[in-house]
């Protein structure tokens, strides 16, 4: 062979060498990436090329799969009762993505994770058609429904936990939204996402978990339990020292109860709970101070960026830097706190969990269409206040059903305790309060459930009451709910 056909062909077997390699590095070293880039298509079309798996409640599915035959989508999401599960779902769009259960459970619903691999690669050997894994949530159906019912057309959510474990037995945001009108890729599904994106109640905003209020005076317990917990009172028969009017500490401005003939002057902590005095619980948090007050609500998950349930909610917070009266403010639940329904919800679980927080959870089980893949074990999350001071604050929110603000929420036979609250806010305290109610129940049978609801803009003034008046009876529905057999 003569030098220049040599080059040619040493050149040439270079040439084939290198495309080898790069073809060995891209389907062996950068497989994975490549499949997981957010611009292959294929991964849409596979998610929808057999039935995924469905969502589970009380047994049932909520979910399904429709054969379409479409070119590229053989299958499309489909929900059952789609508007009353979207907050726990979430959608799985063919033009639009996933969310929530949806999203982030997509590997065992579209039978794409790991753990599946073998029951895959066995289907495929006996010629069983691909299907994908089912995922079993915590959520009681009755309760749920109730919670939706009671919320009708009111903006708003609820959230309900058994305190005992950190199920989630009701998660819902109202209004809500229809994940089925846009599960498709036809123009019909481009309208209702643009139109819900558009809508200025936002249907599509999960208020349960992605919105934080002022929680206003449900948030007084975490202030008698700061005081309990640091020894500044030993009973609920307590007497306060408490003028009113009182003002706010470094300033002159009087700090108001709701109405001027309560009973709040040098009240006890039972009766102040009874009427929710903003004087009592305002002077309580100020001159325990910023910090005892930031730590025990902390102590009830409060500025936990942390929480995965597995729905990451936004982080509820107390503020670390408020001068003396902005922590009087923020120790009636006003000023700079805020929080979600879930974390009220949390704090009504500890304190009739005898101080014990457990790790709020929405799923029960995964599994496959034949096996189960895990099953939840439950998490401590910490201990909020001792059992001494949960007994006490349970003995508070008892009395506030029994005499207090809350008595719509009493269930002849259970055992209910509770806590109202009106929210102001708005710039100047403009906007139509929030009202809140958060509460526990136990049955003879030792049935417990945690509950917290607020309404949004739910009173045309801010009077206790309205935490009573809208949020309670939803609360109570939700409890008997779980109750009930």
């Amino acid at each position: 062979m003569n030098k220049p056909i040599r080059r040619v062909s040493i050149f040439c077997l270079v040439l084939i060498l290198a495309l080898m390699v790069r073809v060995n590095w891209v389907q062996g070293v950068q497989a994975a990436a490549w499949a997981s880039n957010t611009h292959n298509d294929r991964n849409r079309y596979d998610r929808y090329a057999y039935p995924r798996g469905n969502i589970i409640v009380g047994g049932q599915p909520v979910t399904s799969s429709d054969f379409v035959n479409g070119l590229r989508f053989k299958y499309k999401r489909s929900w059952n009762d789609g508007a009353l599960y979207a907050p726990v779902t979430g959608y799985s769009s063919q033009s639009f993505g996933s969310s929530q259960l949806e999203s982030l459970e997509d590997g065992i619903l579209s039978g794409t994770d790991s753990r599946l691999f073998f029951r895959n690669t066995l289907d495929m050997l006996t010629g069983k058609p691909k299907q994908g894994g089912d995922v079993v949530t915590t959520i009681n159906a009755k309760a749920q429904k109730a919670a939706f019912d009671g919320l009708g057309n009111k903006k708003g959510a609820a959230v309900a936990i058994d305190p005992r474990t950190g199920a989630i037995l009701a998660l819902v945001s109202t209004p809500s939204y229809d994940p089925g009108t846009f599960s498709g890729g036809a123009d019909t599904d481009v309208k209702a996402w643009t139109d819900l994106n558009a809508d200025p109640n936002k249907p599509m905003l999960n208020r349960a978990l992605r919105e934080t209020y002022p929680p206003g005076s449900t948030f007084k317990l975490v202030t008698a339990a700061a005081a309990f917990e640091n020894g500044k009172f030993q009973s609920i028969d307590d007497r306060t020292d408490t003028p009113n009017p009182y003002v706010l500490p470094g300033t002159k401005t009087p700090l108001k109860n709701a109405s001027d003939d309560e009973p709040c002057e040098n009240a006890t902590l039972k009766v102040a709970m009874d009427y929710s005095c903003n004087t009592v619980y305002g002077k309580i948090g100020a001159e325990l101070g910023k910090d005892k007050m930031r730590a025990q609500a902390e102590k009830f998950g409060f500025n936990n960026d942390k929480l995965d349930i597995p729905i990451r909610p936004v982080t509820s917070a107390f503020p670390k830097a408020s001068d003396p009266a902005g922590t009087a403010m923020d120790s009636i639940g006003q000023h700079d706190t805020r929080a979600t329904p879930l974390q009220m919800a949390m704090v009504a679980a500890a304190i009739a969990n005898n101080g014990t927080l457990m790790e709020p959870y929405l799923i029960a089980q995964e599994r496959s269409a034949r096996d189960v893949i895990s099953n939840h074990t439950e998490h401590q999350l910490g201990q909020a206040v001792s059992p001494a001071t949960a007994q006490k604050l349970q003995q508070l929110m008892e009395s506030v059903v029994q005499n207090g603000t809350g008595k719509k929420a009493k269930i002849d036979g259970v055992t209910v305790g509770g806590k109202t609250g009106t929210a102001q806010h708005g710039q100047d305290n403009s906007g139509l309060p929030f009202a809140w109610f958060m509460s526990y129940a136990k049955g003879g049978d030792g049935t417990q459930v945690a509950v917290a609801v607020v309404v949004e803009d739910g009173a045309a003034e801010s009077a206790e009451i309205s935490g009573g008046s809208l949020a309670a009876p939803i609360a109570k529905s939700v409890m008997q709910a779980v109750l009930s057999k």
